[in-house]
């Protein structure tokens, strides 16, 4: 009998590679099964195993949140970018939203901001957007951001628009240089730049800007209209008309691009296709509320004599608009012309929703008269363009003009304009000096770099004066008696004529400077002969009283400064005759 033979079967134990890659798969195993606990503690041990691998603790944060554990999901997030790979950017999405979660809106906007000003990738981009809605709702105020690095350049791109749209364009050239040098393929970025240029009188900074889009982009719309602008400005006449020509078949289907075609054509003279894509905008339902584009018609209608038209434009602007004088100046000048009192011909009227250079410099001289420079009329951006623009290329009574109103503007972006005039070697020196004056008058302190008569020069002191080697504080005194007494009642340039006056004397005698012992007889003498020289009313009793000394001693003052100065004799130069004696 054959024996039965057992056959003995050995079993091979095969070991399991207990490492992070394994815990991790049994983790997401138990997360397919929603079994967030089994695998929290799976990915746990893979940490444990690879505690330098951010990603391990990246998953570990996940499944801590899902499991409503923000805080303790926000603690090893903040441990990765602390402690492990500061180059997870992500893990400040993650937190911002677990402080979302834990409504803690105020940490989520600093956590959110942070991701989104160094995270380069922009993965979590539209998701952000969409937290930013909800934490500015939250906060009922918009979220504090300075910048998005996946999108880098737009958000600096926004702000440099907004600051050309206050006239701060000394602060947007600045930015929108910044943002082409990172950028250089940023087309919108070049073109608000060659605009801002544009607009400080920097002409051919503006056109190489320019054509350093066109060079990139030829067909590029807002750039082949900045350049018809600056051919105009420049007198290129054929190569405008080609540009003009191309630019009369364009018919842009974006609304932004049928208004900057429009806008165009209008500075171009060609005002009947500036009407016909203006009225394209006016039948869209956002173009009906807005007045400025009922006043662009109102100009192109006016340009082309249909006044009627015009005049219907304006009634509609000045319905949406009611507070504003700009319709109603515009509807008095179709008035003026309808009745024949349009003394100086047909006046000429800008597409720009303002009133007239001119007269808002008069608008400005009544509020310096009155003490008080309303804001509209400080911040209007155009305004301040036309400033900066009539400094650069008007004339010497236009820049003396302007620098008089920024005296009343007096803001930072201002005194940097004056400043580059100062240092132009072309620029008029009278108009140097008066600007020098505008500048301490505005409370600028310290050094001022100006070129005089061809030197360049830094100024320490208040007052100008080159040719004296001291300036004692009593004739100081006297300057800013004088000043305090005249600033409600003349205006910049005869203030500083009568500065110019006081040093002039100061020079003359020095060193044998007379005896001051009552300023405000001298401050009064200065008042008295500086009225005279530009033709006020004034005489030795008025000033006496107003400064509040004798007859006398007002008299006695100015005399002794015009004997010194010759002044009676310039003035006989000038005009026929000088009025009260001396």
């Amino acid at each position: 009998m054959e024996k039965t033979k057992h056959l003995t079967i050995k079993r091979k134990v095969i070991p399991l590679p207990m490492d992070a890659t394994f815990f991790f798969e049994r983790a997401v195993q138990s997360l397919d099964r929603f079994r967030y606990d089994q695998a929290l503690k799976y990915f746990r041990r893979a940490v444990e195993y690879e505690p330098d691998n951010p990603v391990n603790h990246c998953n570990m944060a996940g499944i801590l949140s899902e499991m409503g554990k923000y805080d303790e999901s926000n603690h090893v997030l903040k441990h990765i970018v602390e402690g492990i790979d500061p180059s997870m950017t992500e893990c400040y999405f993650y937190m911002a939203n677990n402080f979302a979660n834990m409504e803690n809106f105020e940490a989520a906007e600093e956590a959110l901001a942070h991701y989104l000003e160094h995270d380069a990738n922009g993965q979590f981009l539209e998701e952000s957007e969409e937290m930013m809605e909800l934490l500015s709702y939250e906060l009922e105020r918009p979220m504090r951001i300075s910048k998005i690095k996946s999108r880098a350049g737009l958000v600096e791109h926004d702000q440099a628009r907004r600051l050309l749209e206050e006239g701060k364009f000394a602060e947007a050239i600045k930015l929108l240089e910044h943002i082409v040098s990172v950028h250089p393929e940023f087309h919108a970025a070049y073109n608000n730049l060659a605009l801002a240029y544009y607009y400080v009188g920097r002409f051919g900074e503006a056109l190489h800007a320019v054509k350093q889009v066109l060079a990139a982009d030829p067909g590029n719309l807002h750039g082949l209209c900045n350049l018809a602008i600056f051919y105009q400005h420049a007198g290129e006449r054929e190569k405008l008309a080609a540009l003009v020509e191309q630019l009369e078949k364009t018919v842009p289907y974006h609304q932004e691009h049928v208004f900057k075609l429009a806008t165009t054509m209008g500075v171009l003279g060609r005002h009947d296709s500036a009407l016909r894509h203006f009225r394209r905008l006016l039948r869209g339902e956002a173009g009906q509320a807005d007045p400025c584009l009922y006043h662009y018609a109102a100009v192109a209608c006016y340009n082309l004599d249909r006044h009627q038209e015009a005049r219907r434009y304006w009634k509609q602007a000045e319905k949406l608009d009611p507070g504003s004088d700009i319709p109603k100046f515009h509807m008095d000048v179709l008035d003026r012309i309808e009745s024949g009192r349009a003394a100086d011909g047909k006046m000429t009227i800008s597409y720009h929703y303002h009133l007239p250079f001119e007269e808002q410099l008069r608008q400005l001289e009544r509020a310096q008269n009155a003490g008080y420079v309303p804001d509209r009329l400080r911040n209007d951006p155009l305004l301040r363009s036309s400033f900066f623009w009539a400094l650069r290329h008007g004339d010497r009574s236009t820049k003396l003009q302007v620098i008089q109103a920024y005296g009343l503007i007096g803001d930072e972006e201002v005194a940097e304009s004056l400043r580059e005039l100062l240092v132009d070697p072309s620029e008029d020196d009278y108009v140097k000096k008066v600007s020098l004056f505008a500048l301490r008058s505005m409370g600028v302190k310290g050094p001022i770099r100006a070129i005089i008569g061809g030197r360049e020069i830094a100024f320490e002191k208040d007052v100008y004066s080159p040719n004296l080697p001291i300036w004692d504080a009593a004739w100081q005194e006297i300057v800013d008696l004088a000043m305090e007494r005249m600033s409600s009642r003349y205006d910049m340039i005869q203030q500083y004529d009568m500065m110019t006056l006081w040093v002039e004397f100061l020079t003359r005698v020095y060193p044998s400077v007379p005896k001051l012992t009552k300023k405000e007889g001298w401050a009064g003498a200065l008042e008295y002969l500086t009225a005279k020289m530009h033709r006020r009313t004034a005489s030795y009793q008025d000033v006496a009283r107003r400064y509040g000394v004798s007859i006398t001693t007002v008299s006695k003052h100015a005399k002794h400064i015009d004997e010194v100065c010759g002044l009676r004799e310039k003035m006989n130069s000038i005009f026929a005759n000088f009025g009260e004696k001396l």
